[in-house]
């Protein structure tokens, strides 16, 4: 069935419309984000609408807390939330992507007026934009970037200066990381895709959209995987011929990388979903690896295996340059709950390590609760398990990331351009 052609105009406002759709998902659950991209009203859009409406829903929650303290000092009372969101919408366009004041204000108006609960708000939303961007506007504080909970988090754990450094990055759009099935091809392919080669072999291109469209995707010869996210499984140190589990495996970055050095990789998630695009993006690359849709928790499978790889379920502040809703969905008694799983995970991962064999343990998370502490409690529970220290540059490592006991505390401001946030720790057992 073909859709009838909609006006420029309905364009404009179905684009803002979807947008806000997204921002809605992305702060009511974690994982409401990638869900929302995938379906109505963003999935409706025409393809020509789709990256303005993912720029603005991306360009909202990076700038979530400027908006929000630009916002408060314009009313006396906080509005209605929908209300608020369409202001948060009309401030994202005007001061950050370059709209005309006068067409930020208009359609947000205009969207205002299509909803039986805001229309009555449509001059408050006029007025409160008007006189905001009537002002001077200088750059975000640093200290509005993220959640105050968070940044008083990362200042004790990092020091007031590092904190502010991290948090200065949620606004910056990053660019995109790349790991080769062969890293050989790196010299032919970093021209054709615009990139720079990162310590470690990771490639970092310039190109933007559709990375289906790049050269080299549809015969395989790279994946996206963001340049901190490619040193667990180096370090691991898989060999041509090991048994290498990959546990909570998907969306699978990892398990090419292993499968890619020629280890017989079994790879374990819990989700089934997320399994499939793990097995898709196997035969696009024409490696091979056993999945299993299970959990680790209660998998029946008795084997024992030469390395393991567990990345973790975090709270993932640590990939907020790429996933800003993070930041905001994110509860303070998520990190506990979360530090609780990881422990019952690690003990799971640590027993199908065959003796002298290799355990890798990481997290995309910036909290130490789910990083060092989680490892000293590990030891404590495990004397047959010691550190196996990772070496400076080790594996693409930055070499302010190594930390006395040999550990990885990667921050997001240790490499020229960004990088996620992870922890990695890497274990042999006696």
């Amino acid at each position: 069935m073909v859709r009838p052609a909609r006006s420029a105009d309905d364009a404009d406002l179905a684009a803002r419309d979807a947008a806000l759709g997204v921002v809605r998902a992305a702060l009511e659950r974690r994982g409401g984000l990638e869900e929302a991209l995938d379906r109505p009203p963003f999935a409706n859009l025409d393809e020509r609408e789709r990256p303005f409406a993912r720029m603005l829903a991306m360009t909202m929650l990076r700038r979530l807390g400027p908006i929000d303290a630009r916002l408060s000092g314009r009313m006396s009372k906080p509005p209605p939330e929908t209300v608020r969101m369409l202001l948060r919408l009309g401030v994202a366009q005007a001061l950050y992507l370059d709209t005309p004041d006068f067409a930020a204000v208009d359609t947000t108006v205009r969207l205002a007026g299509r909803d039986r609960a805001t229309r009555p708000f449509k001059g408050l939303i006029n007025g409160v934009l008007r006189g905001l961007l009537r002002e001077a506007h200088g750059e975000d504080d640093p200290e509005t970037l993220a959640p105050a909970w968070l940044l008083a988090r990362w200042r004790a754990a990092y020091g007031e200066e590092e904190a502010l450094a991290i948090a200065g990055m949620i606004a910056l759009e990053p660019a995109t990381d790349l790991t080769l099935r062969d890293p050989a091809d790196a010299d032919a392919l970093a021209p054709a895709l615009r990139a720079m080669p990162l310590p470690g072999g990771s490639l970092r291109t310039a190109l933007r959209g559709d990375v289906a469209g790049w050269p080299g995707y549809a015969a395989g010869r790279w994946w996206v995987q963001d340049a901190a996210a490619a040193i667990p499984a180096r370090v691991l140190g898989a060999q041509a011929g090991e048994v290498v589990l990959d546990l909570c495996a998907a969306p699978g970055g990892k398990t090419l990388q292993l499968a890619a050095a020629g280890a017989r990789v079994t790879a374990l998630d819990r989700s089934a979903e997320r399994l499939a695009r793990l097995t898709a993006s196997l035969a696009r690359t024409g490696l091979q690896a056993e999945t299993v849709a299970a959990d680790v928790l209660s998998w029946s499978d008795q084997r024992k295996f030469d390395a393991v790889l567990l990345d973790a379920p975090c709270s993932a502040t640590g990939t907020f340059r790429r996933h800003p809703d993070v930041l905001w969905a994110s509860r303070p008694g998520d990190i506990g709950s979360l530090a609780s799983l990881q422990s019952r995970l690690l003990g799971a991962g640590a027993d199908r390590v065959r003796a002298g064999g290799r355990l890798v343990y990481c997290v995309c998370s910036l909290e130490p609760e789910e990083g060092e502490a989680q490892v000293r409690a590990f030891l404590e529970r495990r004397p047959d398990f010691a550190v196996s220290p990772i070496a400076t540059g080790e594996g693409g490592a930055p070499a302010p990331s190594v930390l006395p006991s040999g550990m990885l505390r990667i921050l997001p401001t240790q490499l020229e351009g960004g990088l996620d946030g992870f922890f990695v720790a890497r274990f042999v057992r006696s």
